[in-house]
């Protein structure tokens, strides 16, 4: 029977690429999305079990992991991605955000979602058949330095970083837990020039990370035997400039 890895938020860019990762290595994928992408299809197509789930809705949680549960009794890894990256001012359709709004989002998407998954999961984890699991939780290389405009966001990030300290002691030895935090992966379509060099300007090797760096990483943790409780930075030298 293939592996079991749980990765949340497939739906585009990082998220995607991990999935389509392990469904080439031969894993049974399990992925959330919020919003259906015509990707999903191909994912679909190539057996990964997809859920579209809300994070921001607890019903909709609560009856994803009871699904889980029926269906699995074991889970090789659960790859913490999914993500949402809210400006401290952030607008939808001419409505401005409370202060209390976004810290709530930023930290129920960043926080309140793995400690749930992670304390719910555990059992399943703690039966994988291979003798370990992982916990991966990907943070954010500002959760360290934090940010001027995207304060909730790093102060969730910080707090996502905790979790894996905690839960790498609480499940210690059957489940290693750590941390990958990036900086810049891949621009954004529209991103422009003007944008793309002043980010290529703040780090000491003035490139993108590419997805793949975090995929090698990720493959690093899970064949490591030795480091639980950990936080792996893929920053480019951004902390040196």
């Amino acid at each position: 029977m293939s592996q079991v890895v749980l990765i949340t938020g497939i739906g585009k860019r990082l998220g995607l690429a991990l999935a389509s990762h392990f469904l080439a290595q031969g894993y049974q994928v399990i992925g959330t999305y919020r919003t259906a992408y015509p990707v999903l299809d191909e994912l679909k197509q190539q057996g990964a079990d997809l859920y579209q789930v809300d994070f921001y809705q607890q019903t909709q949680v609560d009856n994803f992991i009871a699904q889980l549960k029926q269906k699995y009794t074991s889970l090789r890894a659960i790859i913490h991605n999914a993500s949402d990256w809210l400006p401290d001012n952030a607008q939808k359709e001419d409505v401005q955000y409370s202060a209390a709004d976004i810290m709530q989002k930023m930290m129920t998407i960043h926080v309140g979602i793995p400690y749930q998954l992670n304390l719910r999961l555990k059992t399943l984890l703690k039966n994988s058949d291979i003798g370990g699991a992982d916990i991966i939780h990907l943070s954010d290389y500002v959760a360290e330095k934090g940010s001027k405009k995207h304060i909730a966001y790093a102060a969730s990030k910080t707090a996502m970083n905790s979790l894996t300290l905690s839960f790498s002691a609480l499940l210690a030895p059957e489940v290693k837990v750590n941390s990958i935090s990036p900086a810049l992966l891949k621009f954004n379509e529209g991103d422009d020039d003007a944008y793309q060099k002043k980010a290529l300007a703040k780090a000491l090797l003035p490139k993108e990370g590419g997805f793949d760096e975090v995929i090698q990483a990720v493959e690093f943790i899970f064949n490591s035997q030795f480091m639980t409780g950990r936080n792996m930075q893929l920053d480019g030298g951004r902390h040196l400039k």
